[in-house]
């Protein structure tokens, strides 16, 4: 969430995120499950709360344990980014599913290969930056996909127009080889005072 390496400075929205997280194993997500999604499906069921859509989960692990930071009614950014190009089933039918009350019915089907997403902000993020950079490269980038946050187009050319710019998406057989790539291809993109952590998923090898 910090801009600086070492997780050092301001918050932000997400500097970057890895998919599968390589410290969740079955018995975390049992956990994750029986402790906290469980309980908040019965709590809205207990309130008679009627609720089809996303519900994002912000945890933290602490020695261990699986706690909950925050709820929303929606995908996180960077994650999206990150777990979107996982998914392998059609995602149109599995929200239909969950819209008409047959989401149960579903199986939900996953690359295996690992993701992981690199964010690209403006210079002085998360604090105040300058807009309308021009972006270049895009063309150069081949093995990744290219996510646009903040940006905007000015005829034929790609501006920079956020604090959050662009989100860089790669695969590979590992985490580290899919943040790898995501590094490889940013080098193409270029913007005036670009920024990006060179750190993501330090705390995770």
């Amino acid at each position: 969430k910090r801009i600086g390496e070492g997780d050092t400075g301001l918050n932000t929205g997400g500097m970057g995120a890895v998919s599968p997280v390589p410290f969740v194993d079955e018995i975390m997500l049992q956990k994750v499950k029986t402790r906290i999604i469980e309980p908040t499906i019965q709590g809205l069921k207990k309130r008679q709360m009627v609720y089809k859509g996303f519900i994002f989960f912000g945890l933290i692990e602490v020695n261990g344990e699986p706690f909950v930071i925050e709820y929303n009614c929606r995908m996180g950014d960077p994650e999206t980014e990150v777990v979107m190009p996982r998914l392998k089933s059609d995602l149109m039918q599995l929200l239909l599913s969950a819209f008409d009350g047959s989401l149960a019915t579903q199986r939900v089907h996953f690359d295996e290969r690992a993701a992981c997403t690199v964010m690209l902000v403006s210079g002085g993020y998360p604090g105040s930056y300058e807009k309308g950079k021009d972006i270049t490269g895009f063309d150069q980038v081949k093995d990744s996909l290219v996510f646009h946050a903040g940006t905007r187009l000015s005829g034929q050319q790609v501006l920079s127009n956020g604090g959050r710019v662009l989100a860089i998406t790669s695969y590979g057989p590992d985490f580290t080889a899919a943040l790898q790539q995501s590094y490889t291809s940013l080098k193409h993109i270029r913007f005036d005072k670009m920024h990006y952590r060179r750190d993501i998923g330090f705390d995770l090898a």
